[in-house]
């Protein structure tokens, strides 16, 4: 079952939404327009029933098929949050708000699932439920653990969830996933470092902050190349080193770091934080100074359950008539992982081509992966609920 040709026929419809979304890129939970304009088109499309301000400002739709004996109920998520950076693409429709930008494609996410909302709710050629999920702040907000946490999946009778991600470099139309373990765990850390401020010129007189930042940051290191067993995958980055002083002849008082730590089971998370405290406090113990850790456990590993990646590898080759490539283990996060800590699913990726990558001020996603990412998301519904 190749591309479906309703969806095929909508692909002008649908890259007008997206560029209309594109130009008006909105950050984290301030998704007030698309949000408004999500809500307006599912209620235009005949959804049974639409609710919004779920996860403050995310948007869920209900379509029932025409039959619904099976009592089936699946989610289709997509997330509608822009990114902070300021757009280089020189497109016509190219963001109108200053240092925001669609750099990760949700843009393209959000109209995808509008587009198969129309299908399905055209065609109802299903037995149960379809819950279609617009999701705020998914670039770092946590949006998808605000919408479980207000009852996303109790309040819908959501069995299963299915979501997806462009891929710059993946052909257009083709798929890639893999079950299990697939997006890492994305932690936090903030580290506060104070010793004693002083002329540049008399060191002996000072507790030297910049330098026990800089063994700090060097003996973080070590937590992946001499505490984790080698083949389990950690990255512990430092992103942010920012001393107190502006001067050049002064030794600064305090010294703060900021990163991330990325990991991919429970038992390595927990080192990682484990290592780092102890870590802080040694090295503040051998430089006589003071150090604060703040560490915050932010989006979990996101783990594809095993049935759900099997069909959905079988849906997506049915749409792009291609085997469905595996896909690497990605140490970037996604908090799709929230929503399958609560119920089984999966998240696939789908070819983009050869764009710039996510989060860069050239991307732009490419209109003409609608059509299969729209198929794509219909046929897992016909499909996982069949009408007789």
């Amino acid at each position: 079952m190749p591309i479906k040709n309703r969806l095929a026929e909508m692909l002008p419809e649908i890259a007008e939404w997206r560029r209309d979304l594109h130009e008006h890129p909105e950050i984290l939970f301030e998704t007030h327009r698309t949000s408004a304009i999500v809500e307006e088109k599912l209620k235009a499309f005949g959804c049974d029933e639409v609710v919004g301000k779920i996860g403050r400002t995310g948007v869920v739709g209900v379509i029932k098929g025409k039959q619904n004996s099976s009592g089936k109920v699946i989610g289709l998520r997509a997330d509608m949050d822009a990114l902070p950076i300021h757009e280089q693409t020189g497109l016509e429709y190219a963001s109108k708000t200053p240092d925001a930008m669609h750099a990760c494609g949700h843009d393209g996410h959000t109209a995808m699932l509008l587009g198969a909302a129309k299908y399905l709710s055209e065609t109802r050629n299903f037995d149960g439920t379809v819950v279609v999920i617009f999701q705020p702040a998914e670039e770092g907000g946590g949006g998808g653990k605000e919408m479980c946490d207000d009852g996303l999946m109790e309040k819908f009778g959501i069995q299963e969830v299915y979501g997806m991600h462009n891929w710059p470099g993946l052909p257009v139309g083709e798929f890639a996933i893999r079950s299990g373990p697939f997006f890492a765990a994305a932690d936090l850390f903030e580290i506060e470092l104070e010793g004693k401020g002083g002329h540049a010129a008399k060191p002996h007189d000072t507790v030297d902050t910049t330098v026990m930042a800089s063994q700090l940051v060097l003996s973080l290191q070590t937590i992946a190349s001499r505490n984790a067993d080698p083949i389990e995958q950690l990255v512990v980055s430092v992103t942010s080193f920012e001393t107190s002083s502006k001067a050049h002849n002064v030794i600064p008082q305090k010294v703060h770091i900021k990163g991330t730590v990325r990991t991919l089971s429970p038992e390595t998370r927990d080192l990682a934080e484990k290592r780092m405290g102890e870590i802080c406090a040694g090295v503040a113990a051998t430089f006589g100074g003071q150090i604060e850790l703040d560490y915050t456990r932010n989006y979990p590993v996101m783990v594809n359950s095993e049935e759900q990646t099997a069909f959905a590898a079988k849906v997506a080759e049915s749409v792009s008539g291609k085997p469905t490539q595996d896909a690497p283990l990605v140490m970037g996060g996604e908090d799709f992982a929230f929503m399958l800590e609560e119920r089984p699913g999966a998240y696939i990726v789908v070819g983009n081509g050869d764009t710039a990558m996510v989060h860069h001020p050239e991307y732009n996603f490419n209109d003409e992966t609608s059509p299969s990412g729209a198929s794509w998301w219909a046929e897992i519904v016909e499909q996982r609920m069949p009408a007789a």
